[in-house]
């Protein structure tokens, strides 16, 4: 039965008469069973797919059924563009049933949104910022205004979640669900991703209801695809006009630039075109989407600001320049056709560069195996708890620290930040004067109000910037375009050079506090060193897609003449050195290509550890390959591989303080002048690298398939018990600690413990940390008798512990002290006296064969063979593996076993 008949009467009659509706959509009657049987969903659906109704029509009903006074449902919007495409539509499905909706944005007047204040309407639509804006002003209720809020929903969720901009959404729901009286549910609607559970627990948040998927099974589409290849884009625009004549088409490109040449291109062979794109201003935008939507001929060029549900009508063509960077953007743009009965979903690939055509076919490639990206959710998101703390300091006369955090540790953007980092912030912004301490609540500081202090704290509201650009500009003077900060990054001054505007450039200097490239026309027959036909970062599994593509014989059916040839012709060019899954590495006169297929950001991360190795190296990376020129031998290339495969080296505190040196001053976020050190190095090391990628794709360069990557930052809100059930079924560990242990989550337990181990003289000391944002997961302390496993994530007061690691009675014995220190400094907690058996090592045998990793050392020191294979296992998931628990728990016992050996060869036992 449909869940029409579940629906009130009046919306029932509103749908079937006023809509002129006989029947609901798979995805319609799901969603709608599921909203009314109070589960939270993620509803998923390609643009114009009934996604919004799957929505709104049970919010209705709901409404209808159990009427209050206020605001009942809240629709979010990420942009501004797409709140205001949905007014109209939304404002009809609430009128026909004798509802009211309000828009609330920055465009909404101030004699509005008083009268809303006044009477409510039942359906609220706004945006993130303007939620804020509601809950901080002091002109405002907040409290009143949200009490009888039931439903959430958020379109486009696949946009936000993983973002900045996600996470303070989910701040902002959090407070509103603390003001309302109800058991708020949510419901995300979201585009294909390739992992929907976990946006799906990043919406849940605090909500205990039941959650699920709304993915009904969608019958084997028709889609009509080609990819053709033309010289230049006079001739790819000409062609594309003659396509598109007589028909409806958005034009998608990669750039600005490119989508007002490919415009004007096609206006001359007679096409009428409007252009879309965020330069573009709001009154032109507005009149492309109204010509276009009840025009019959005509295109809109633009960029991806038509690629989120903005709707323009059904659609006869996709046509697409170049290839977009991802799979989801893909079928995003191409989801736009094929929505009348009987006519297939198409794309159509107009070319101009050879990548491109290869990267087109990658991306055709992986949609036909089923495959997108997933969404990367980020539990340390620290520019915006910056920006919350700061919002909740300056709303209802401040907030207590207890206070602040009782909220923010709620946020799953927030749950990787431990609270003693979060009052080391605290602290630190204190003495910094952004905040001030008075009667016990923090209030927000000069230093933070000279900054974000006018037109009334509305820069604060604002919570986001522009992504920053940087001017290129010719040394002879003049601008030709901007790139993106991301890849200026990725450039070599004297060395680089990338395709702009359809020319080569050499950069000749970087700006990076005016934000200018400055440039100059490349030499005629100099090749672009970035690899790519638009300076663009692509994903490991696309470049991997590629690589399979060059190295494969199939010749897809989709591919017009002359795009065939390039394919035959760009497998013919490396014919000699690709080979599948690992590609290759050239010896070249005086530079060394190694051909990884890894994406932008890994390459961008074995450029940084490369130079780490040999400063002299001259390291350029792009999507595809990692050049190296300079003075070199290949032996010393083979040994820089060798040592960017052991994870000791992605440990070593050293490296990473040069690493942290020769980073670019970049400003991410408004609020990054508020933070730490430490915390900014954190938000740079993230934003530009993938370490956790990197070192996987080289430790596992002699397997033969494509690795797992490691999951980080993820974790459950439950300890485990020792004893308990593993998380997988696996074999069991091969060696086992000869000490009881210990499982230490709670601050009683803690406190117990150090208690014991300050009557000891000398413990082992181990953590386990994630790789890239070193979040410490978990803490190994062996003693004569016993080894505790502190669980980091849950104990919440370290006090009892900073009082072992500074007691000099109580010697620690540690492997890489420099690791654990680095890992302790975040909370402001110092180690003394440290037996560092690393450093003794290396005192006593010196440059050795199998080098000082605590592997090789316990094997040459001790004859024992430690099982290393858990070292990169998911550190913070719960409950550990029964192999993970022994694994944790031998790597501090074995410490004292080394200490016991080597002190006695050493001339120094404890390294201060």
């Amino acid at each position: 039965m449909s869940v029409f008949a579940r629906f009130v009467p009046r919306l029932q009659e509103a749908i079937a008469t006023r809509l002129g509706w006989s029947s609901l959509r798979p995805v319609q009657d799901e969603a709608g069973a599921a909203l009314l049987d109070g589960k939270n969903a993620i509803v998923l659906a390609p643009t114009a797919g009934g996604k919004t109704e799957a929505s709104i029509f049970p919010t209705l009903s709901l409404l209808l059924e159990h009427p209050l006074d206020g605001v009942g449902a809240i629709y979010i919007a990420p942009i501004k563009a797409l709140l205001n495409n949905q007014s109209e539509r939304l404002g009809l499905y609430t009128e026909m049933v004798g509802l009211e909706r309000f828009v609330w944005h920055g465009d909404t007047t101030d004699g509005e949104r008083k009268h809303f204040l006044r009477e409510p309407a039942d359906l609220l639509m706004t945006t993130p910022e303007s939620l804020e804006v509601m809950l901080v002003s002091q002109r405002i209720d907040s409290a009143k205004l949200f009490r009888n809020v039931r439903m959430l929903i958020i379109d486009e969720v696949h946009a936000l979640a993983g973002t900045d901009r996600g996470a303070h959404l989910m701040s902002v729901m959090e407070r509103i669900v603390a003001v309302s009286e109800h058991d708020v549910q949510r419901v995300g609607l979201s585009a294909t991703v390739g992992n929907p559970d976990a946006i799906l627990g990043w919406l849940q948040g605090t909500s205990k209801r039941e959650g699920v998927i709304v993915d009904p099974p969608k019958g084997k589409a028709q889609r009509q695809l080609l990819i053709v290849h033309r010289p230049d884009l006079p001739s790819l625009a000409q062609d594309a006009a003659k396509v598109a004549r007589g028909k409806k088409s958005l034009f998608f490109c990669q750039s600005r630039a490119m989508t007002e040449a490919v415009a004007e291109n096609m206006r001359g062979a007679g096409t009428e075109v409007f252009v879309h794109h965020s330069a573009v201003s709001k009154e032109e935008r507005l009149h492309a989407e109204e010509r276009f939507h009840k025009g019959t001929d005509a295109c809109i060029a633009c960029t991806s600001t038509l690629e989120l549900g903005i709707d323009v009508g059904d659609l006869d063509l996709v046509l697409q320049a170049e290839a977009p960077d991802t799979v989801s953007s893909f079928l995003q743009r191409m989801g736009r056709t094929g929505r009348r009965a009987g006519r297939p979903a198409n794309t159509t690939f107009f070319c101009e560069s050879d990548d491109a055509v290869v990267q087109a076919i990658a991306l055709i490639e992986l949609a036909r195996a089923g495959w997108v990206e997933s969404v990367e959710v980020d539990d340390r998101c620290w520019p915006v708890l910056v920006h919350q703390l700061l919002a909740m300091s300056l709303a209802n006369e401040g907030i207590t620290t207890d206070d602040a955090w009782a909220h923010l540790s709620k946020v799953p953007d927030f749950r990787g930040i431990h609270r003693a980092e979060f009052e080391r912030l605290v602290a630190w912004m204190l003495r910094d004067q952004s905040l001030v301490l008075l009667s016990g609540r923090l209030l927000i500081g000069p230093k933070a109000e000279r900054k974000f202090g006018r037109k009334n704290f509305m820069e604060l509201y604002a919570v986001f910037t522009s992504p920053q650009s940087y001017t290129v500009e010719l040394e002879a003077g003049g601008q030709l375009g901007t790139l993106t900060q991301a890849f200026v990054d990725r450039l070599v001054e004297g060395v680089s050079c990338f395709l702009l505007g359809g020319r080569p450039w050499v950069v000749n200097a970087v700006n990076h506090n005016d934000r200018i490239v400055k440039v100059k026309p490349a030499p005629r027959g100099r090749e672009p060193t970035w690899g790519g036909f638009l300076p663009q970062f692509l994903g490991f599994e696309l470049c991997q897609r590629i690589l399979a593509v060059l190295t494969s014989k199939d010749e897809p059916a989709y591919l017009a003449d002359e795009a065939l040839m390039v394919l035959r012709n760009k497998r013919d060019d490396h014919a000699e050195v690709l080979k599948p899954v690992r590609g290759g590495i050239e010896f070249d006169g005086d530079e060394i290509r190694w051909w990884t297929f890894a994406g932008g950001r890994i390459n961008s991360t074995l450029r940084y550890a490369l130079q780490a190795i040999n400063s002299d190296w001259r390291v350029i990376p792009d999507n595809f390959v990692v050049k190296i020129r300079g003075s070199y031998k290949q032996d010393e290339f083979h040994e820089a591989v060798r040592r960017l495969a052991d994870l000791d080296f992605w440990e070593d505190e050293e490296m990473w303080r040069g690493v942290a040196a020769s980073l670019p001053n970049y400003r991410l976020s408004k609020f990054q002048p508020l933070v730490p050190p430490w915390i900014e190095r954190e938000m740079l090391a993230d934003y530009l690298l993938d370490v956790a990628g990197a070192w996987q794709w080289v430790a596992g360069a002699d397997q033969a398939g494509p690795l797992e990557r490691v999951p980080l930052g993820l974790r459950a809100p439950t300890a485990p018990e020792l004893a308990g059930p593993p998380a997988e079924t696996e074999a069991p560990p091969s060696v086992t600690p000869t000490r009881p242990v210990e499982w230490v989550a709670t601050d009683a337990a803690l406190a117990a413990a150090c208690a014991r181990l300050r009557a000891e003289k000398i413990i082992g000391l181990d953590v386990e940390t994630t790789l890239a944002s070193r979040t410490l997961c978990l803490v190994q302390l062996a003693a004569s008798d016993v080894i505790y496993l502190v669980d980091a994530l849950e104990v919440a007061n370290l006090e009892p512990l900073a009082a072992v690691l500074t007691d000099v009675a109580v010697t620690k014995v540690i492997h890489n002290a420099a690791f654990e220190r680095s890992v302790f400094a975040r909370f402001g907690i110092a180690i003394e006296p440290v037996a560092d058996t690393l450093a003794m090592s290396r005192k006593l045998r010196g440059k050795v064969e199998g080098g000082h990793g605590l592997k090789a050392v316990c094997a040459r020191e001790l004859g024992v063979q430690l099982d290393k294979g858990e070292q990169t296992s998911n550190w913070a998931r719960r409950p550990l593996t029964p192999r993970q628990l022994a694994y944790a728990a031998i790597d501090a016992e074995v410490l004292l076993l080394l200490a016991e050996g080597l002190v006695g060869q050493t001339s120094t036992q404890v390294v201060p």
